[in-house]
């Protein structure tokens, strides 16, 4: 296996000291001209590349940032991650991704890594809801933003989605078709964003005088078109069955709407639809999905610039800030009464 080429290479086949090659490389004004074009050719030749590892050490700043999100596989946290992305790339930096898979142990196998890995700093969308996997950056110091999610203390930045409103927006589009027998299909009822946008729907019906207990109920155990499949199933079984449906995402709702189609059930005809979060693939459905837009690029790079404006050196009044996005309800064919309803948009 070839010998790494390292820096006192450059120096010895330059003909000069350790110290002259760092200063061309990190402060090469301090360096005469002939020297710098020696030393510049001569790494060229041996094709030397620093240790961005050994810098950052010395340094003691990271010029990488980590995102771990809940599920790559749903095209939202891809969105995210395209925005947080694109600020750090404007700020010289790089982005580590990982996928917790919604799992709170391999979300705190991660953040273990990030610390040992003593990264700038963390974008985190939580898998554990208590806040535990978070406290081992508070106590060494790791500054963190939640993404699509509240942090319940001033201990630290985040970047949300105002769900309650989400939720209003979806329901309160069913009742205007007329349906006042909807279903929530929901994923795991211990995650915030769950229990916002049933909040959000049970405000649509009080609005409209519906009670709310014409409000039922399914907990998907995930987030993703198999739980959805099989929340569907279970929709079909129900007795009466409901005239509308509002999922907590988009995934959710096409593996329902699958569901609906392989069992013969006409969407919305039958059964209006309507799903959360407006991914790509949500205007490409067999019958194009009515959802409620969430900001998702714009959530992603919000984030990493505060996380960025908490890490500058050259920052020294940084303040921890919550900031609240709004959403908004996309109407497509999934959702339309016969009777005309809105126009989708």
């Amino acid at each position: 296996m070839a010998h790494p080429v390292g820096i006192k290479d450059v120096a010895r086949a330059a003909g000069v000291s350790v110290g002259t090659v760092s200063n061309v490389i990190n402060r090469p004004e301090s360096v005469s001209a002939a020297t710098r074009d020696r030393v510049r050719s001569t790494i060229e030749r041996l094709g030397y590349v620093r240790s961005e590892s050994a810098r950052q050490l010395r340094a003691g700043r990271s010029r990488i940032i980590a995102l771990l999100v809940l599920d790559m596989a749903n095209p939202f946290f891809v969105d995210v991650a395209s925005g947080a992305e694109r600020a750090a790339r404007e700020a010289g930096l790089g982005v580590m991704l990982c996928n917790s898979a919604q799992s709170p142990g391999e979300e705190a196998e991660y953040l273990g890594l990030f610390t040992e890995q003593r990264v700038r700093g963390v974008l985190v969308t939580p898998a554990d809801t208590t806040g535990r996997n978070l406290e081992n950056f508070r106590r060494h110091g790791i500054p963190f933003v939640l993404v699509d999610r509240v942090l319940p203390s001033a201990e630290g930045c985040s970047v949300s989605v105002d769900d309650i409103t989400g939720g209003t927006l979806a329901v309160r589009h069913l009742v205007e078709q007329g349906h006042q027998d909807v279903t929530y299909i929901s994923g795991p009822m211990h995650l915030a964003q769950c229990q916002d946008r049933r909040t959000g729907a049970l405000i649509a019906l009080a609005e409209a005088g519906v009670p709310e207990d014409r409000l039922r109920h399914i907990e998907a155990g995930r987030l993703d078109v198999s739980a959805g499949r099989d929340a569907g199933a279970r929709l079909l079984g129900m007795s009466p069955r409901p005239t509308a449906v509002f999922c907590a995402n988009d995934l959710l709702a096409l593996g329902v709407l699958q569901a609906l189609y392989g069992a013969g059930v006409s969407v919305p005809e039958e059964i209006a639809l309507v799903g959360y979060d407006d991914i790509e693939f949500a205007s490409a459905a067999a019958v194009p999905l009515t959802s409620v837009r969430q900001p998702a690029f714009r959530m992603g790079r919000t984030a990493a610039d505060l996380l960025i404006e908490e890490t500058d050196e050259n920052v020294r009044d940084h303040e921890h800030r919550r900031i609240v996005l709004q959403p908004e309800l996309v109407v497509r064919g999934s959702s339309l009464s016969r009777a005309g309803g809105r126009t989708a948009t």
